[in-house]
């Protein structure tokens, strides 16, 4: 129960926090209205007329990477666990997640993309394999995948809104998702990269603010070091460790690694990561992408992991509450109530940038991948393209905000395991048919068959196990002890699959390769 200065605190909390957030609601509506104008056509209202520029699409590609999952849930479990190590895994998302991606896919992304007319990954597979049948199954893929995905970018939005909000949590689940739809229906793919910018803006200023603040809390960097030092690890097989959580790869380094490979190298494989390079304004532009988007990575998700390593100086029973209390634990400990509204705005900004990239990514792929190819015989106009990608828009917002719902309500484990597989899912099908696809001519379409049976048959039995409580040994029992582990199997294993079997199997026709890879000799 809350003493009569918890209370005045919490109101001021509240008061500061409406203010934030009247005022970025307003400027996100003010852009999704400028934007509407150019949003007339498929090709602006999905890729903003492949004429974004540098620090937009850069913007973009972050907060589509970073949302209140990184900040709220992983920050404070890998903090927890891996202690400062977690750092790692932000430099890993900056140099593996976003440099690289960049530099290894942007160019001929935006190269290939544009010169045999894909919008979306699946019209990819589809137009590079020559196999309308794999643009479909693909479209499948995301579909299935995607939606649990959206859901899982409420998580952690609950335990932070409670410190400045005394409302049900599905009012906040409804506020955000309809401010979400209302921008991206209205001008699309501009409207929510202008919008990323804006939010990347604020969770600079957030990130900043709040690891200045936690430091100071704690008597500066020296002495907050030397109280986490302090601590003792103890493994799960009973091995103590004294100054685990302060060392240079943590108490877990094996655990560690496979973190890095799936928050990093999923990137590659995700549509919603992948279509920031379709959109572009130009292939000079991609250098100047790289640098920013990877600066832009390190801040934030090297100053999110570097916060959770503090979370073992509060006392928390993490047993008992759940790792997704340890940031909003460590926000109440400030003495300053703008950082605490400060740091709520900057979680939302970042989930409502995650979940606008994610619904215009499932809309475009289910209305120009599935819808127009069976409307085929009725052509249909580019209005009503955008029309129907606008319904769709509205029913992935709608189903994604019940099932985060339901999932709170009721706490069916099944969503929440659903959830974890997602990434690990689409990025295991996809990174290395997409990858290869850009750059060898040998791949073959049974090769992309066969991945996709791997990356979602690893990422199904991962759903199942961890559903029935099924218990493995050996080598199984590692990579199916959890979703980051099965998933980073799922894509490291496609990259010896794809070549193999496309070894193994019929050549590409070399008639219909030419014209495609023809873009690359200009």
């Amino acid at each position: 129960m809350l003493t009569p200065s918890g209370k005045r605190r919490v109101k001021t909390i509240m008061t500061v926090t409406i203010i934030f957030i009247a005022v970025y609601f307003a400027v996100s509506i003010g852009i999704g209205i400028y934007s509407r104008k150019a949003a007339v056509n498929v090709d602006n209202f999905v890729l903003g007329g492949r004429n974004i520029g540098p620090w937009i699409s850069a913007f973009a590609y972050g907060t589509t990477y970073f949302s209140a999952v990184i900040f709220v849930g992983y920050a404070g479990q890998f903090g927890w666990n891996f202690g400062l190590s977690a750092t790692w895994i932000g430099i890993g998302n900056a140099i593996i997640g976003s440099l690289l991606p960049w530099i290894i896919l942007g160019r001929r992304t935006r190269i290939m993309t544009q010169h045999i007319g894909s919008r979306t990954m699946p019209d990819f597979f589809g137009i590079r394999y020559d196999s309308p049948a794999l643009r479909i199954a693909a479209s499948i893929i995301v579909f299935i995948f995607l939606i649990p995905y959206t859901a899982s970018l409420y998580n952690g939005l609950s335990s932070l809104f409670a410190l400045a909000f005394d409302i049900e949590y599905y009012w906040v689940i409804i506020i955000m998702a309809a401010l979400t739809g209302i921008y991206v229906v209205l001008g699309g793919y501009l409207s929510a990269a202008i919008n990323n910018a804006v939010q990347a803006v604020v969770m600079l200023v957030g990130i900043f603010a709040v690891v200045l603040a936690v430091l100071s809390a704690n008597g500066g960097l020296s002495e907050a070091v030397a109280a986490l030092s302090a601590k003792t690890a103890e493994l799960d097989s009973g091995e103590t460790i004294k100054s685990a959580y302060t060392s240079l790869f943590g108490p877990q380094p094996l655990s560690l690694l496979t973190v890095i490979i799936l928050t990093s190298f999923g990137t590659w494989g995700l549509p919603q990561m992948v279509s920031k390079f379709y959109s572009i304004k130009s292939e000079d532009m991609i250098r100047k992408g790289a640098i920013i988007s990877t600066v832009f990575a390190i801040i934030i998700a090297g100053g999110c992991y570097f916060l959770g390593g503090f979370g073992r100086l509060y006392d928390i029973n993490v047993a008992e509450v759940g790792f997704d209390a340890i940031i909003p634990t460590i926000l109440l400990s400030l003495k300053s109530n703008t950082i605490i509204a400060l740091v709520i705005l900057l979680v939302l900004a970042a989930s409502m940038s995650t979940l606008a990239s994610l619904v215009l990514a499932s809309s475009s792929t289910i209305t120009l991948d599935m819808i127009v190819p069976i409307k085929k015989k009725k052509q249909l106009t580019e209005g009503s393209k955008v029309t129907i990608m606008r319904l769709f828009i509205v029913f992935f917002i709608i189903v994604s905000a019940a099932l985060a719902i339901v999932k709170d309500m009721f706490g069916f484990t099944f969503i929440a395991q659903m959830m974890g597989v997602s990434w690990g899912a689409l990025a295991g099908a996809f990174l290395a048919p997409f990858m290869y696809g850009l750059y060898w001519r040998r791949t073959t379409k049974a090769a992309v068959w066969a991945n996709f049976i791997f990356g979602v048959g690893v990422m199904t039995a991962q759903l199942i196990i961890s559903a029935t409580g099924t218990k493995l040994d050996g080598i199984l029992g590692f990579i199916f002890s959890s979703s980051i582990r099965s998933g980073s199997f799922a894509m490291l294993g496609g990259l010896i699959i794809v070549p193999l079997v496309s070894l193994l199997t019929k050549a590409p026709d070399k008639e219909k390769l030419d014209p495609i890879f023809s873009c690359y000799a200009k």
